[in-house]
């Protein structure tokens, strides 16, 4: 027995008790190692997806600047052509306006010029002797002016209201 404890002990058998040891840690190192340099490389992978993660978004904030800019200058230019327009037609309003309250006065010129000679003829006719054919042609002529005035009365009205409702 007292040989086996001196066995146990001996050199020999401490060479031939680690030689498994040895064995065993090869594949644990190899392993260990194999991870590392794959671990290395996941996190260089990911380190180079975060760069072109970043130049892609660098990329996309220039894009997205540009098109706002692109959009302030079009809103500009669209606002400008807006209010030119708003004045050109401010203006054709007020020259419209114009000519038809011109048109309002020749026609109540002409009215007023019609009218007297209708009361010339009437004095004419009367003096003749014609007054009651003369009635008619007066009652006649009244029909027709007024039809005239209900017709440029409503177009007045319906241009001032569209003018209102644009201011």
């Amino acid at each position: 027995m007292a040989d086996q404890t001196t066995d146990s002990t001996s050199p020999s058998a401490l060479v031939s008790a680690s030689s498994p040891k040895k064995e065993n840690t090869n594949p644990v190192d190899s392993k260990l190692t194999e991870l590392s340099e794959s671990r290395a490389e996941l996190l260089n992978r990911i380190q180079n997806l975060k760069q072109e993660l970043s130049e892609s978004r660098a990329e996309l904030l220039n894009r997205i600047q540009n098109l706002k800019q692109d959009l302030q200058s079009w809103r500009g230019k669209l606002d400008t052509q807006v209010q030119v327009y708003r004045e050109e037609l401010s203006g054709l309003k007020k020259t419209l306006n114009l000519e038809v309250e011109q048109l309002r006065e020749e026609f109540k010129d002409l009215k007023t010029t019609l009218n007297q000679q209708q009361d010339d003829v009437s004095a004419s006719l009367k003096s003749l002797g014609l007054q009651e054919n003369s009635k008619d042609s007066e009652g006649q002529m009244d029909k027709k002016s007024e039809a005239k005035e209900e017709k440029v009365e409503p177009l007045l009205i319906d241009e001032n209201a569209k003018e209102a409702e644009h201011h």
